[in-house]
């Protein structure tokens, strides 16, 4: 018996076969390119095909399928909103894959994110765990007493509209004021305004479509722009995981995402910023870690999520 499990991003799609034991099979990453709207619906639907013919291949019979999307899934519609996704603001997800016959759960990255990395990562073993994803955008995972914390609508751990400003600017209406500084997007788009609107500046990133490794790299070259941008990263980091800490006591906070990555190195001063800020003795009781799966959180915690699917069903 076996499930299968996709991980969803802006930018590729993670698919794999588990054994219900929990090792993976077989597993493949396509990139989206310039897939858009049903185009990108009709690229699952095709994986999952392809997955189901990998599962014969291995004797296999597929019990569920669990999908980890980039975003907020509303369950009683079945609609995704995934605004990284080029026409997925409110995409019918779940009316594409009526014709499967099998058990499908879908969920947002931030919830499969942390049960990946509870089933096997770093939060193993643990009930009250976050885990702070630093990508395109920036979400929390959040366990609380061992169940993962969804909230309302599904969208508990959109911390990137987390404040630690008074004053409101009108870009942080578009991706809210952690994300406009400490995302990937928002470090290399703050490090190219900032480049540009400096006459005097003749540095690194004096260039167009600069990304966020750009940043990183012009950082190691004691680059004005790069250090500046890069400086405020870390702070906001450290004081957004220590509202984080003081708000759910936490036993561990675990750094993942394509930042963390070249962001590893500051995981160090993160803390010493995280310190300044924190409940002193929810601080005590702590560890800041990075991410033992890596980029392979989602489509584990997908995994996950597809044979505790299979399991409440009892099949």
């Amino acid at each position: 018996m076996g499930v299968i499990a996709i991980d969803l991003t802006a930018n590729k799609i993670s698919t794999a076969l588990f054994r219900t034991d929990g090792d993976i099979v077989d597993s493949k990453k396509r990139p989206l390119g310039d897939l858009r709207a049903t185009q990108v619906g009709r690229f699952i639907c095709q994986q999952i095909d392809d997955f189901i013919k990998k599962a014969e291949t291995h004797q296999l019979s597929v019990k569920a399928i669990g999908i980890s999307v980039p975003g907020i899934y509303y369950e009683k519609t079945g609609i995704v909103w995934a605004p990284n996704i080029p026409g997925w603001r409110n995409y019918p997800l779940l009316e594409d894959l009526k014709k499967y016959n099998y058990p499908i759960r879908i969920m947002s990255d931030r919830c499969c994110h942390i049960l990946g990395e509870h089933w096997k990562g770093a939060a193993k073993g643990y009930k009250n765990v976050i885990y702070y994803s630093v990508g395109s955008g920036i979400s929390a995972g959040i366990m609380v007493d061992g169940r993962i914390l969804r909230g309302n609508s599904n969208i508990a751990g959109a911390i990137g509209w987390m404040s630690v400003d008074e004053e409101h600017l009108k870009a942080y209406s578009k991706c809210g004021f952690l994300e406009y500084y400490a995302s990937a997007n928002g470090i290399a788009a703050r490090a190219s305004e900032i480049a540009k609107n400096d006459k005097n500046y003749d540095g690194l990133l004096d260039k167009a479509d600069i990304n966020v490794q750009d940043v990183f790299n012009a950082y190691k070259y004691e680059d004005p722009v790069a250090d500046k941008v890069i400086e405020d990263a870390i702070r906001y980091w450290g004081i957004s995981i220590a509202n984080i800490i003081s708000i759910f006591n936490p036993s561990k906070v675990i750094l993942g995402g394509s930042v963390f990555g070249p962001a590893t190195q500051f995981k160090h001063r993160i803390y010493e910023e995280a310190a300044k800020w924190a409940q002193p003795i929810s601080m005590q009781d702590v560890t800041i870690e990075l991410s033992q799966l890596g980029n392979q959180a989602g489509l584990i915690g997908a995994g996950r999520l597809a044979l505790i699917t299979a399991e409440e069903l009892q099949i």
